[in-house]
């Protein structure tokens, strides 16, 4: 019998983007259901489709995605499991947190939960880059760290992209800008809560004139932290974290500049690591689509784990 999958929000770009892969894949034990666009924010008609499907993404605001959740939860259904690719439920402890390749046991929670929320897309490279320095008692979780990212417009939803791609548009939006410049971003409590450190990073996000891809760096100056790290040592722990999966350790000798465009349509993240030959300044980065690996490929690749369950 196939599986019945319900997208909430599909007409916004994440939507369409998770309906773009899930046309794409090869096992085609699913089917997917479809509202009426007339009734996709009707709470009664919208309660049907929730109820009725196996797997439900969520591509919503936050509030609208909790309204969603309580519209499952309120009805006593224990068996659709719900994808959430808002911020509502990252944080959440009740949710398992869709980033598989982290650890053996994310993947084993993701497959058998029935709440995963995925990763924020800036969140996902300064996680990427993070946990396994946590995780190895590399870094400690009282260090401040700090990131900035660049990433493509799509990323700022429905009403950004139709001003970037305005014939009439400002001249300012021929530049790359910086937002979130008081510091708070929805981005961070996520980036403290799953890394588990002390304190939330700084955060420098930047939104530039081209349509999707992303790349996160994190700067580390060894002789202000706690513990000795250096170049060679990163690059050792990430190629044995992230084994396999998407995540993978890439080259980066020679490299004089870092695009953020160039996984553009792919659901894949390369790391790496910089720094001098002394190992006094380092710099991670994370290069990936912003709706890729940092959104809609996410969210599938949860997807595809849940429906294939524990292996």
């Amino acid at each position: 019998m196939k599986a019945k999958v319900f997208i909430d929000g599909e007409s916004g770009t994440v939507g369409l983007n998770i309906r773009e892969r899930l046309n794409g894949l090869n096992e085609k034990d699913f089917e997917i259901l479809q509202i009426a666009p007339e009734l996709s924010e009707d709470a009664d008609e919208r309660a049907k489709f929730l109820n009725t499907a196996d797997f439900v993404f969520l591509c919503l605001p936050d509030e609208i995605a909790r309204q969603a959740v309580s519209l499952i939860d309120g009805a006593g259904n224990t068996t659709t499991r719900v994808i959430d690719a808002s911020t509502a439920h990252r944080t959440n402890p009740n949710w398992t947190y869709g980033f598989p390749e982290l650890s053996a046991e994310h993947e084993k929670r993701i497959r058998n939960s029935n709440r995963v929320a995925t990763p924020g897309c800036y969140a996902s490279g300064f996680i990427a880059l993070i946990y396994p320095l946590i995780a190895s008692k590399m870094l400690e979780p009282s260090e401040s760290l700090s990131c900035f990212g660049i990433s493509g417009y799509s990323g700022a939803g429905k009403a950004f992209i139709a001003e970037y791609e305005s014939e009439n548009r400002s001249s300012e939006l021929n530049s790359a800008r910086m937002y979130a410049l008081a510091q708070i971003h929805k981005h961070q409590p996520e980036m403290q809560t799953v890394c588990g450190l002390d304190y939330p990073p700084m955060f420098n996000p930047v939104i530039d004139n081209y349509y999707n891809g992303l790349v996160l760096s994190v700067p580390l100056q060894p002789r202000v932290l706690k513990n000795k790290i250096t170049v060679d040592g990163i690059k050792k722990l990430y190629k044995s974290h992230y084994k396999n999966g998407r995540v993978k350790l890439a080259d980066s000798a020679g490299i004089t500049f870092l695009a953020a465009n160039t996984l553009a349509d792919s659901d894949d993240m390369e790391l790496y690591v910089f720094g001098d030959e002394n190992s006094e300044r380092i710099l991670l980065s994370a290069r990936f689509d912003n709706l890729g690996k940092g959104a809609s490929g996410a969210a599938v690749q949860c997807f595809d784990l849940m429906r294939k369950g524990v292996s």
